[in-house]
């Protein structure tokens, strides 16, 4: 694929996207940056949350993983059903009732100041750090397949993916993203079709053939009951219902979306209807690791070392120019879908949870909500070229990891709050959300030897927020509400 063929898709990409942001951001305000004035149609936000909720990351680990766990991820896919679920049943009310901008301030009429600023800073650091590492692995992909042809710094690189996120968000915050998600989780699905139409046109096999193919694969095997095992059907279904409810119900970013529909049962149908096409579109992505195996298999390809590159190889390489100029928009898709809605979000927590913004601040505040939207720019940035420098994918991956456990504390907190009638002596709570994570650490590293053998997966989280709920329990106060 040349230089000239990816800088043409990229910028029609984000041509694309410039006049969608120019139509959607005429005469906003920072309410429609922050909630769209609750005007979104429920069913674009429910597609668009298809691609913010799989990232770049997701877009080439699901397929890669298949060949080392199967079809085991779909057993977090079942789980999170039931954290939807919970999320349309029990949050979406509670948020609707309360008029939130920012969901934090829950936190703050329940407990107190120092719990609302708590959540808020979690969320402020595991979005600042996940964003950063997906746009640092993007920007990696970008940067070999345009930018070094060209000599262009990696610096630079970053800085024009960055600004040219800015720009398209800068007006329009939440109502424009509403619409640009939409775009790009369709610009990501036909990726996936199409790759798994490329292979099947390379292999001779029809639709059907290679819908046997994937069912006959050793691969596709769906449930792991070895309870030991950290892909066990039950530590997977309670863990994918926990990471649902904590990564989208109780994270601004995405709940921010489902915050712009205009009333209570939108914002229910699109949960509900998310979850439907989200089952389908798992099974689409495990599918097609599937494929790309017996692909590289048929073909006599030799895999490469890590899983993650096994579809960026498979797809630039090896498929024909259109199968690897729509990876291409595929992956930028998935990628922006992600980092788009997380600036915005980063940006409405801040100027609501810290510096105080109230919808009848309108007439001074919209000059200082664009300058704390190019603030967080510069902090992505910055933390980026971080990651660049540390230059050791182990140690970036554990700081990633380490961003996962900041959701825990949010659990604690949301849980307690809902589910207790007890106030807590608020200015523990920091220090108790502090030292939450912490003890999660060491628990999952000697877990072996603690508990005979045990080995934990995603269900750490579940542990993250018991020790947080049992950390307010024991600042808990007399009085209750």
């Amino acid at each position: 694929m040349t230089p000239i063929l990816v800088f043409t898709i990229i910028a029609g990409y984000f041509i694309v996207l410039m006049l969608i942001a120019q139509f959607t951001s005429r005469g906003a305000t920072s309410q429609d940056f922050f909630t769209a004035n609750r005007q979104s149609p429920w069913y674009l936000v429910a597609f668009g949350m298809i691609g913010a909720s799989l990232s770049g990351v997701t877009f080439i680990s699901v397929p890669g993983e298949v060949g080392n766990s199967q079809f085991a991820y779909f057993q977090v896919v079942i789980g999170y059903l039931l954290g939807y679920w919970v999320i349309a049943m029990v949050l979406m009310p509670l948020y609707y009732r309360l008029n939130l901008i920012s969901i934090y301030g829950y936190l703050e009429q329940r407990f107190g100041f120092w719990s609302y600023k708590t959540g808020a800073f979690f969320f402020l650091l595991s979005r600042i750090i996940g964003s950063s590492f997906r746009l640092f692995l993007v920007a990696g992909v970008l940067q070999l397949a345009f930018f070094d042809s060209f000599g262009v710094p990696y610096w630079v690189s970053v800085m024009i993916t960055i600004a040219l996120i800015w720009l398209y968000t800068f007006r329009g915050g939440i109502k424009t993203i509403v619409w640009t998600d939409t775009l790009q989780t369709l610009f990501m699905l036909l990726s996936v079709v199409f790759s798994i139409y490329f292979i099947g046109d390379e292999l001779s096999l029809s639709w059907g053939q290679l819908t046997d193919r994937v069912i006959q694969s050793d691969m596709s095997k769906i449930f792991v009951w070895e309870w030991q095992s950290g892909r066990n059907f039950f530590k997977q279904f309670f863990s994918g219902a926990f990471i649902a409810i904590v990564m989208t119900g109780l994270d601004q970013d995405m709940m921010q979306k489902n915050l712009t529909c205009r009333t209570l049962g939108d914002a229910q149908k699109n949960i509900f209807w998310f979850c439907i096409v989200l089952v389908f579109v798992n099974i689409l992505f495990l599918s097609l690791g599937t494929l790309l195996y017996v692909y590289a298999e048929e073909m006599a390809i030799a895999l490469p070392e890590r899983s993650d590159d096994l579809f960026p190889m498979l797809a630039l390489q090896h498929f024909s120019l259109l199968g690897g100029a729509l990876f291409l928009l595929g992956i930028i898709a998935a990628a922006y879908s992600s980092a788009d809605s997380a600036l915005t979000s980063l940006t409405t927590s801040f100027c609501v949870d810290f510096l105080g913004y109230r919808k009848e601040d309108e007439g001074k505040f919209g000059q200082v909500r664009k300058k704390v939207h190019l603030g967080f720019s510069v902090v992505l940035f910055t933390v980026v070229l971080i990651f660049r420098a540390i230059n050791d994918q182990s140690v970036i991956n554990a700081v990633f990891t380490a961003a996962g456990y900041t959701y825990g504390p949010l659990l604690g907190l949301f849980a307690f709050g809902m589910f207790t009638k007890w106030q807590v002596k608020d200015k523990f709570v920091l220090p108790i959300c502090l030292a939450s994570p912490l003890l999660t650490y060491i628990i999952n590293v000697n877990s072996v030897d603690l508990l005979f053998g045990y080995k934990f997966g995603f269900e750490l989280l579940i542990l993250n927020g018991l020790l947080t709920f049992s950390g307010l329990w024991a600042i808990r106060t007399k009085v209750e509400v």
